[in-house]
């Protein structure tokens, strides 16, 4: 997940995502990239269980799913606390 959300151009796919759902067409106008290009982030957010393509007409519309979100944020939390909680046990060589 940190790695997919590492790249600039799915961090700002992701975060219009997070305004509602949108074509392609509407992505590739607010960020100003190539349609290929949102074409193939998409796809690999898609792959990830972050976004979900929902066909409507001659248009693919994009939907951020916020479990997948809310499962990575959870994560990280704990990964956090159990850092908190062990930051003075040193292994000894």
């Amino acid at each position: 997940m940190i790695k997919l959300l590492a790249d600039p151009l799915r961090a700002q796919l992701v975060d219009l995502l997070a305004q509602g759902p949108a074509c392609t067409c509407h992505l590739v106008a607010d960020t100003g990239a190539k349609q290929p290009n949102v074409s193939g982030h998409l796809r690999q957010l898609r792959d990830a269980g972050l976004v979900a393509a929902e066909p409507h007409g001659r248009f693919t519309y994009y939907r951020l799913l916020p479990e997948a979100l809310e499962a990575a944020a959870a994560q990280l939390t704990e990964l956090a606390a159990r850092a908190r909680t062990n930051a003075g046990s040193r292994r000894e060589c």
